[in-house]
């Protein structure tokens, strides 16, 4: 089992990626596939078996890049209630893994 921490600390390099994801693919064709590559295929495998709820949340957060301030506007919930969601995604994959 992995730690709430690290799942954190991967999400974050995710979502970096899947921010600048055009000019590291770019770069890629010089330098090779940093090692989050397999970090995001790790994760996105992960997310095909979670809840949905989970699974929109994660596309929407890192992949897609909104803060979770952003997100309970543009789904019309709360603040705490994208936090709660948000912890319930971290236990979720530091079970997984």
């Amino acid at each position: 089992m992995m730690t709430i921490q690290a799942v954190r600390k991967d999400l974050n390099e995710i979502r970096y990626y899947f921010a600048r994801k055009k000019r590291l693919d770019d770069v890629s064709e010089l330098v090779g596939n940093n090692k989050v590559v397999d970090m995001v295929e790790r994760y996105n495998v992960a997310m095909q078996n979670a809840p949905i709820r989970l699974y929109d949340l994660y596309t929407s957060l890192f992949v897609e890049n909104n803060t979770q301030e952003s997100l309970s506007n543009k789904w019309c919930y709360s603040r705490e209630h994208i936090t709660r969601l948000t912890k319930m995604l971290y236990q979720y994959l530091a079970a997984t893994f």
